[in-house]
C-alpha cells in the first residue's frame, strides 16, 4: 500500500461514517493521520482490582460475571457489570445506554478505563473507556481504548473520539518501514532528520496518536511542528526564488532624482520620523535593483506609511513610469486621491482614480487618460484595465499579499515593483512565518505631533455617566462619534446577525441620544450607501455614526475623536488595536471607550492591560501568546494559515525551520520528495488563495 487509502476502502466503515468523515475534509488516510488529538487521558496504570484505590484513574482488565438492567430511585436507567479479575470483583455501570447490555455480556474479557470511587459502602468503578479484549493479559499494543495514553479528538459531525481512534488506529497498524504509506518516512532528507534531532515521520505519526509516554508524545509534536512550519517555508522560498529569478521591465535611476526627492521632503508640513527613513530607504535600495522588489511595509495606523509609498511612487514617475496604488474600497480610494492631490500640488504629477463605477477622474478639468497618468488610484478594478508602462504596484491595507495579483499584471506584459502595506499588527514571528517570500521594513515609531489615544474601560455602572459625557464633548467641542455594535461572530463577509444587532444598537442609541443626529454603517449595504454613509459623517451631517467592526479600518477623518466600543471582551487585542486607530488621527484628544457585557477578573485584567498598551506589536504578541493566530485574526483575516501543531510564538524553530528549508533548495530536488512536494503545492495554493 504505496498510496493514501480512500475512506470508503476502509474495512468496517459504514456509509454513515464514511460521510462524517468526509464531510471533516477527510478523504483518505493520509488526512486521517492529519487529524490530530486536542487532547489525552493517561489510563496506562493497569491495576488489578484488590489494589486499586479511590481518586485513582486505572485500567482494571477482567471477565464479566453480571449484566443486568437496574433503575434508580430518581427514574435513571441503569446498565449494571461486574468485573472479576484473579484479586475479587468491581462493579461499573452506565446511564441510559441500553444498547450496551447487548454489547457486554458475561464470559467476555473486558478492559474498562476509568476512576476508582467509593459509592455508598462499595468501591465501584466509574468507566470513562472501555472494550473488549482476548484474554486477562491481552498485548498492550493492541489496546485502542484502554490500558495506555489514549487520545481524544475534536468531536465534529456526529463522529464519536471512540470512531476516529478506531479508524486512526487501523491506519497506524499499516505503517511500517517496509510498507511506506504515502513514503511519511521519505518527507525529509535524512540529513535535515539527523542535524534537527528529529524522530522519523512514521514514529512521529505514532506517538502523536499513540504515545507511549508523554516525553514520546514531545518528540513527536516537535517532529511534526517543524514538518508543519518547513512547508510553509519552503513555498515561501520557491516563490521568492522565481522572484529573484524575473527581471523588471524598468529599470530606476535614485542618484540622477536625489535632489527631486529631497526637495518633495522638504516641502512636507511635517517631518519625516527616523522609521519613515529607514523604510523609505530600503524601499529605494530595492528600486535600484533589476529584480523586482517585493516588500511588504507594516506600520501603526498615522505611522506615515502612505507617504513613504507616495516617494517610491514619485521616483517611478521620475524614471518615467506609471505607479498604480490599490486599495481595497471606494471611500479609501477617495481619501488616499486626496491625499496624493495635496502631497503633489506643487509637482507636474498627473493623478487619477478609478473605481467599479468612477470614470477616471485627474487633477484638471482637461481629461487625463490612463496612458498618460503617473500615478493611478483604485480597487482592485484597476487589474481590469490594460497598462504598458507600469514600474511599482502598491497594495494598500488588503491583508493580501500580492501573488496572484501580481500573476494577473504579468499576464499583460507588466512585471513591477511591488510593496504591500498593513497597518494590521503583526507579530514578527507571523510575517516571517507566513509571509517569507516578502521582504519587510516595520515603522515602529509614530510622529511627535500625534497624541495617543486615551483609552478607559468602563464598567457597568458608568455606562450612563458615559453617554452624558459623550453628548457633552458633541456640544462643547463639536467632535464626532464612532459607536461600534457587538460582535457576533467574525467572518469574512458581514452576516445577517450582525446588521440585526446593529439595527437594533442604532434604535436604541437614538432613543440615549435623542438631539444628536446618528448615522447606521454595515456591511450588507450597497457601495453607493456606504459612501453615502461616509460622506454624510466626514461633512459632518452624522454627530455618531454607528458601525460594526467589519467595516473600514483606514478611514480617516480628523474630527471623530472619540470611539465606543460595546462588548469589547468578545474581541482580541489586535482587533480592538485597528478599532482604536479609527480616532486619533487629527490634531485633537482622542478617547476609546470599552465597554463589556460580562464583567470577570480575566476580562478585567485583558481590558484594562489593553488601555495601558497603545504598541500594536506588544499587543498582538500578547494574542499570539494568548489565543493563538486563529483567534487572533479570525476568518476576517483569512490569509492566515491555522497551523495544526506548530506554534507561531516559537521563534526558534521558525529560524531553524527557515534555515532547513533554504538547505533543502540548494541540494536537493523537490520532485525527489513526492509527499514533500504534494505538501508544499498545497501550501503554494494557499498563498494565491489569499489574495
Amino acid at each position: 500500500m504505496s498510496q493514501p487509502v480512500e475512506i470508503g476502502t476502509l474495512p468496517n466503515t459504514s456509509s454513515i461514517t464514511i460521510k462524517k468523515l468526509l464531510s471533516l475534509g477527510i478523504k483518505n488516510s493520509s488526512d486521517l493521520l492529519n487529524y490530530f488529538p486536542s487532547r489525552y487521558e493517561n489510563f496506562s496504570l493497569i491495576s488489578n482490582i484488590e489494589n486499586s484505590r479511590p481518586g485513582e484513574t486505572v485500567t482494571i482488565i477482567g471477565k464479566v460475571i453480571d449484566a443486568k438492567f437496574q433503575i434508580a430511585r430518581t427514574g435513571l436507567r441503569i446498565q449494571n457489570f461486574k468485573l472479576e479479575d484473579d484479586t475479587g470483583i468491581i462493579e461499573f455501570g452506565f446511564f441510559n445506554q441500553p444498547y450496551l447490555l447487548r454489547v457486554i455480556k458475561p464470559g467476555m474479557y473486558f478492559s474498562v478505563s476509568g476512576e476508582i470511587e467509593i459509592f455508598g459502602r462499595k468501591t465501584i468503578l466509574k468507566p470513562k473507556e472501555y472494550e473488549i479484549v482476548d484474554s486477562l493479559k491481552p498485548k498492550k499494543s493492541l489496546l485502542k481504548h484502554t490500558g495506555r495514553i489514549i487520545p481524544i479528538y475534536p468531536e465534529k459531525a456526529g463522529l464519536s473520539s471512540k470512531t476516529i481512534r478506531e479508524k486512526i488506529f487501523y491506519v497506524l497498524s499499516t505503517l511500517s518501514p517496509s510498507n511506506r504509506v504515502n513514503n511519511l518516512d521519505r518527507l525529509l532528507p535524512e540529513k535535515i532528520v539527523l542535524y534537527n534531532g528529529l524522530i522519523d515521520e512514521i514514529n512521529a505519526y505514532r506517538n502523536i496518536h499513540y504515545p507511549v509516554d508523554f516525553s514520546d508524545l514531545e518528540r513527536a509534536k516537535a517532529r511534526l511542528a517543524f514538518d508543519e512550519l518547513f512547508t510553509i517555508q519552503l513555498a515561501s522560498l520557491i516563490v521568492k526564488r522565481s522572484w529573484l529569478a524575473e527581471k523588471t521591465t524598468n529599470n530606476f535611476y535614485f542618484e540622477r532624482f536625489e535632489n527631486e526627492i529631497n526637495r518633495l521632503i522638504k516641502g512636507l508640513p511635517f517631518k519625516l520620523t527616523t522609521a519613515q527613513i529607514r523604510a523609505w530607504n530600503e524601499i529605494a535600495a530595492d528600486l535600484k535593483k533589476i529584480n523586482p522588489m517585493n516588500r511588504f511595509l507594516q506600520g501603526e495606523v498615522g505611522s506615515g506609511k502612505t507617504i513613504v509609498a507616495a516617494l517610491a511612487c514619485y521616483l517611478c514617475k521620475l524614471n518615467g513610469y506609471q505607479s498604480v496604488f490599490m486599495a481595497p474600497t471606494e471611500i479609501l480610494v477617495n481619501q488616499h486621491y486626496q491625499t496624493f492631490l495635496t502631497l503633489f500640488k506643487d509637482t507636474d504629477t498627473k493623478i487619477i482614480k478609478i473605481t467599479g463605477r468612477d470614470r477616471p477622474k485627474s487633477t484638471s478639468n482637461s481629461a487625463v487618460s490612463v496612458d498618460d497618468a503617473d500615478i493611478i488610484i483604485g480597487t482592485s478594478a484597476i487589474l481590469n484595465r490594460n497598462f504598458n508602462k507600469v514600474g511599482l504596484v502598491v497594495i494598500d491595507e488588503q491583508h493580501r499579499f500580492g501573488v496572484s495579483q501580481r500573476a494577473h499584471l504579468k499576464k499583460k506584459g507588466v512585471n513591477p515593483h511591488l510593496l504591500t502595506m498593513t497597518a494590521t499588527p503583526i507579530p514578527r514571528t507571523v510575517a516571517l512565518t507566513l509571509y517569507g517570500e516578502l521582504d519587510l521594513s516595520v515603522i515602529d515609531e509614530m510622529p511627535k505631533n500625534r497624541l495617543p489615544v486615551k483609552t478607559h474601560f468602563i464598567p457597568t455602572w458608568k455606562r450612563q455617566s458615559c453617554y452624558r459625557w459623550i453628548d457633552e464633548q458633541i456640544t462643547t467641542y463639536k467632535n464626532q462619534v464612532y459607536i461600534v455594535c457587538p460582535l457576533i461572530e467574525e467572518s469574512v463577509n458581514e452576516t445577517m446577525k450582525s446588521v440585526k444587532a446593529a439595527n437594533s444598537e442604532f434604535e436604541k442609541l437614538k432613543k440615549i441620544f435623542k438631539n444628536r443626529s446618528i448615522g447606521l454603517l454595515h456591511g450588507r449595504m450597497k457601495a453607493s450607501e456606504k459612501n453615502e454613509t461616509m460622506k454624510n459623517f466626514f461633512y459632518k451631517k452624522y454627530d455618531i455614526l454607528v458601525t460594526t467592526p467589519v467595516v473600514e479600518v483606514g478611514i480617516d477623518i480628523k474630527n471623530a475623536t472619540i470611539i465606543l466600543i460595546e462588548a469589547a471582551e468578545r474581541y482580541g487585542l489586535a482587533s480592538l488595536h485597528q478599532l482604536r486607530g479609527r480616532v486619533g488621527r487629527g490634531d485633537k484628544q482622542s478617547y476609546c471607550f470599552l465597554f463589556t457585557e460580562k464583567e470577570s477578573p480575566q476580562i478585567y485584567d485583558r481590558l484594562v492591560f489593553f488601555s495601558k498598551t497603545s504598541n500594536g506589536n506588544i499587543l498582538a504578541e500578547k494574542d499570539l501568546e494568548v489565543r493563538g493566530a486563529g483567534n487572533i485574526y479570525g476568518t476576517q483575516q483569512h490569509g492566515f494559515i491555522d497551523l495544526k501543531i506548530a506554534k507561531l510564538t516559537d521563534f526558534s524553530l521558525i529560524e531553524e525551520t527557515k534555515k532547513a528549508a533554504e538547505y533543502f533548495l540548494k541540494n536537493h530536488k523537490l520532485s525527489d520528495y513526492p509527499e514533500l512536494q504534494l505538501r508544499t503545492e498545497i501550501n503554494l495554493e494557499k498563498k494565491v488563495s489569499r489574495d
